[in-house]
């Protein structure tokens, strides 16, 4: 490795780095604005100059922009030499030259890179005394306020959405001393990925409007760590309160998932914490001869609970410890998985591919590491977001790789690089039933139904391993799509394959891990990604629990008259009418949930369950990482976790081995004795009686203000701050004022490093892993020594048939998913129901765009706008799942017209 001397004292570096990223890497404090550790250098700002000598004779030395020169073993430099001090002063001095005096009412006063910055240069004092340059700022939409007079034109902005995201509707205009960065005209900004600018962005130009409705100083923010609740990638967050609502989600870094960024969806989606139709108190539908009214609720439950006849319905949005304990409660054999066949027989053969399979199911960070990439029914970016901004990575892949060798270019140079590329994509295949966004990157794209898609990917790996089956009966354009893919594939050493539940089918799914394992046959470091629903879809199947179908055929026969069910809303699982049945035919339903649905609107009992915000659980995400999510406010009324409630319950019932699980890490270590599965799943986070120099962990930072007076409308006295007896966190500012272990970081924050900013003094090397390792633990792992056995039974084709259609599900990032739409911000964003027609479809059933088309779906009659696609698949039809009033099955059938 490298070593340089920095101000006469030699350190060791690692090599292929630029010095800026070295003197981070080191603890050393250097400004900068316009590099970013995902970005790459660009050397805009001229912030970080550092002074550099010849050898050790050189005295004079010259000014560098540390961020453009690569480390060079026995390199001479100083950061504190006094003409290079001078010039970082004067650069700021120029940067600030326009930007107003309005930190007092900046939403990023505090938390500012730009003040950082200002003051580890030493900048006090403006010397221009002239009238400002001054804008017209735009409306960005619902998520992203726009301040442009605050611009210090770093260019992150559209280095980020454009380079990076993919964005086409924000961009940078004019030129000189009038750079503008906005959209053509006012508008919603339209790419997923939007709120990341307001972590990219150094000053207060784009900040979070969701803040800004109840805004409060970042300083003044309870936070903890937490896992987004908003599909099944498990992205790391921090999640924000004050005055008891939560206020702001933000990135909490992890380098082997979500690294620096987030979707719009993570991000913005978090409101249904403060709704208005959060259950917040036990509710009691009384029976007529109910005579024990003021018994406490649990007592209640416990007297309509009928012995043999009770069942539990689980939950994939709830934790895995919640799930546990309900099903410790009602038994093995009474316990069901609250989702519907589909999805569960999905998921579960996803869950043994992964186990029994020899290929690595990737991570965020891996899969955008990948050299080719193949998706296989799946619109990532509203499926699962991130992942296809990893995809977006892994396209540059291979021409920034040669690039870099062909002009002996390092990769972090990153103008040098792009002009190099140009348009070059690496290899990305698409097979799709309609086009995605992703489209756009990719090499090829094929627009066909599910059986078509297996069909094709089944042929690929026939091409690739001439022993798997041949698959007869292709078209010629079939025919052309494999060849092309498994040429491309041919000379990958790091493919990608991606899957999962959008397409609704098992035989892609199927078809997706023949190709993996194809490609590890021959030779590749192959990786499998599957695409799961929810949070803890995952973690749910791993638990295992009996079909949601068996729970209302016992419901309906009679075999099960109590029905309790955790977090989960029946009426988007099962079809209304079978709904309607199952609610008809029961005796006593207790729901423990945190938001009125029509579920709870059927129940007799409602117990107030805990949001992610007000509850300590793990999550296992998609590729079989258990993470942790830590409480961040003291519920209000009587809401408690949903595992707190059950094993109360269970304590109440006289469940003795119940009521041996006292604390939560006694739950913990329950939950990984009896399954191995779960092994180590009580290490993901440190004990609570864990203590650094005998101190826990604060929530809040030590310039958290105004304890004092937050509640004094309702009391002069101070109240006593809650106690935390499940982890190692306080709910106080008092505690250890050092780096935690790294699951447990409440916010990151480091001396003159108050914005987001701070997480490289977190990092063993800027952009690396963070001090004692990324948070999680893997669950699963390849088989790398079992026998691979291929799926050999391929699907007949797809054949349009006269007077139906074949229904397939299109999901929306913003609409899709239960929680989320109880944001206004999303709700915004979320489309109105509709069906999508091919053109030629259309003609045939004589309907045109806006026009009303009826049929029917599991009993369900629509009547749905049509919106003409000629992407789409002919003889299919495409409807959105999840939009309210929307029961339509999440996998393809042929419905009659």
């Amino acid at each position: 490795m490298p070593i340089i001397n920095i101000d006469n004292i030699p350190y060791e570096v690692k090599e292929g780095k630029n010095l800026l990223e070295a003197c981070l890497s080191l603890g050393l404090n250097l400004p900068y604005f316009c590099w970013h550790p995902a970005l790459g250098s660009v050397g805009a700002c001229r912030q970080c100059a550092v002074k550099i000598f010849k050898d050790e004779q050189d005295t004079r030395g010259k000014l560098m922009m540390a961020c453009m020169e690569p480390v060079k073993d026995g390199m001479r430099l100083s950061v504190n030499d006094s003409e290079a001090v001078a010039f970082r002063g004067h650069v700021i001095g120029w940067l600030m030259t326009n930007h107003p005096h309005d930190c007092a009412v900046c939403d990023e006063g505090g938390s500012c890179h730009l003040q950082d910055m200002t003051v580890m240069t030493g900048h006090a004092y403006r010397d221009y005394h002239f009238s400002k340059r001054t804008y017209r700022n735009q409306n960005l939409g619902p998520f992203i306020n726009h301040e442009m007079n605050r611009c210090i034109q770093c260019y992150r902005c559209v280095r980020f959405y454009k380079d990076f995201a993919g964005g086409k509707d924000l961009d940078v205009f004019a030129a000189h001393n009038h750079v503008y960065f906005g959209r053509q005209q006012d508008g919603t900004l339209e790419n997923e990925f939007s709120g990341n600018l307001v972590e990219v962005c150094p000053t207060g130009v784009f900040t979070d409007k969701t803040l800004k409705q109840h805004y409060t100083r970042k300083w003044d923010l309870t936070t903890a760590p937490s896992i987004c609740q908003g599909c099944g990638l498990g992205c790391n967050i921090i999640a924000g309160e004050r005055y008891g609502s939560l206020r702001q989600i933000t990135n909490r870094y992890n380098g082997a998932v979500n690294g620096y960024f987030l979707c719009d969806r993570g991000r913005y989606g978090y409101e249904f914490v403060n709704s208005k139709d959060r259950i917040r108190e036990p509710l009691v539908v009384h029976a007529p001869d109910d005579k024990a009214n003021g018994l406490p609720v649990l007592q209640h439950v416990r007297n309509r609970m009928k012995p043999g006849k009770m069942i539990g319905i689980g939950s994939p949005r709830a934790s895995v410890e919640s799930n546990y304990v309900l099903k410790e409660l009602v038994g093995e054999h009474n316990f069901y998985l609250g989702i519907g066949e589909i999805e569960h027989e999905l998921i579960r053969l996803m869950l043994k591919l992964l186990k029994e399979g020899p290929v690595r199911s990737a991570s965020l960070q891996e899969a955008a590491a990948a050299d080719a990439v193949v998706i296989l029914g799946e619109d990532l970016t509203n499926t699962a977001p991130m992942m296809a901004l990893s995809v977006r990575q892994a396209v540059r892949r291979m021409p920034v790789e040669n690039a870099i060798s062909n002009i002996h270019m390092p990769a972090w140079q990153d103008a040098a690089v792009r002009e190099a590329v140009q348009e070059n994509k690496g290899p990305l295949f698409i097979l799709n039933v309609v086009e995605t966004k992703l489209d756009e990157v990719a090499t090829g794209a094929y627009h066909t139904a599910p059986d078509n898609i297996a069909r094709i990917a089944f042929a690929v790996s026939h091409l690739l391993d001439g022993t798997l089956p041949e698959v007869t009966g292709m078209s010629d354009e079939g025919k052309q799509a494999a060849a092309t893919i498994a040429a491309a594939l041919r000379g990958a050493k790091r493919p990608l394959v991606i899957a999962g539940y959008g397409g609704g089918s098992e035989q892609v799914i199927r078809a997706a891990a023949n190709l993996a394992w194809a490609l590890k046959q021959q030779g590749a470091d192959a990786m499998l990604s599957f695409t799961v629903p929810e949070c803890n879809s995952m973690g749910l199947e791993m638990l295992g629990g009996l079909r949601l179908e068996s729970a209302v055929d016992a419901v309906l026969n009679g075999s099960a008259e109590t029905v309790l069910i955790l977090e989960n809303d029946l009426y988007r699982r099962l079809d209304l009418h079978t709904a309607n049945q199952f609610f008809g035919h029961c005796k006593e339903v207790i729901v423990l949930d945190h938001l009125h649905n029509p579920t709870t609107e059927r129940a007799n009992i409602v117990l107030p369950a805990g949001t992610f915000a007000e509850a300590d659980g793990t999550l296992v995400n998609n590729e079989g990482r258990a993470q942790r999510f830590l409480q961040v406010l003291s519920p209000q009324g009587s809401v408690q976790e949903s595992w707190r409630w059950l094993l109360q319950l269970g304590d109440i019932c006289g469940h003795t081995h119940l009521r041996s699980l006292l604390h939560y890490d006694d739950l913990l270590k329950a939950i990984a004795a009896k399954y191995p599965v779960f092994a180590g799943i009580d290490t993901i986070t440190p004990p609570a009686d864990f203590r650094i120099a005998g101190q826990k962990i604060p929530r809040e930072p030590h310039r958290y203000s105004g304890r004092t007076a937050m509640l004094a409308n309702i009391n002069v006295s101070e109240p006593k701050p809650a106690e935390d007896g499940d982890t190692a966190l306080s709910f106080t500012m008092e505690g250890y004022r050092g780096e935690p272990p790294s699951s447990v970081i409440p916010f990151f924050w480091a001396p003159g490093w108050n914005s987001v900013q701070s997480v490289n003094k977190y990092q063993v090397e800027t952009g690396g892993s963070l001090h004692g390792g990324n948070p999680g633990k893997r669950l699963l792992e390849p088989n790398v020594n079992g026998q691979t056995k291929f799926y050999t039974n391929i699907p007949d084709p797809f054949i349009p048939v006269g007077g139906h259609l074949l229904l397939v599900p299109l999901y929306h990032i913003f609409g899709s998913e239960e929680l989320s739409i109880h944001t206004p911000g999303i709700a915004q964003r979320m489309p109105a129901p509709y069906i999508m027609l091919h053109s030629e479809d259309a003609r045939r059933f004589q309907v045109a765009a806006g026009h009303l088309l009826y049929f029917m779906d599991n009993g369900h009659q629509y009547a749905l706008p049509v919106v003409i696609n000629d992407t789409l698949q002919k003889g299919a039809a495409g409807i959105p799942v999840g939009l309210p009033h929307m029961q339509v099955a999440e996998a393809p059938q042929l419905v009659k017209i």
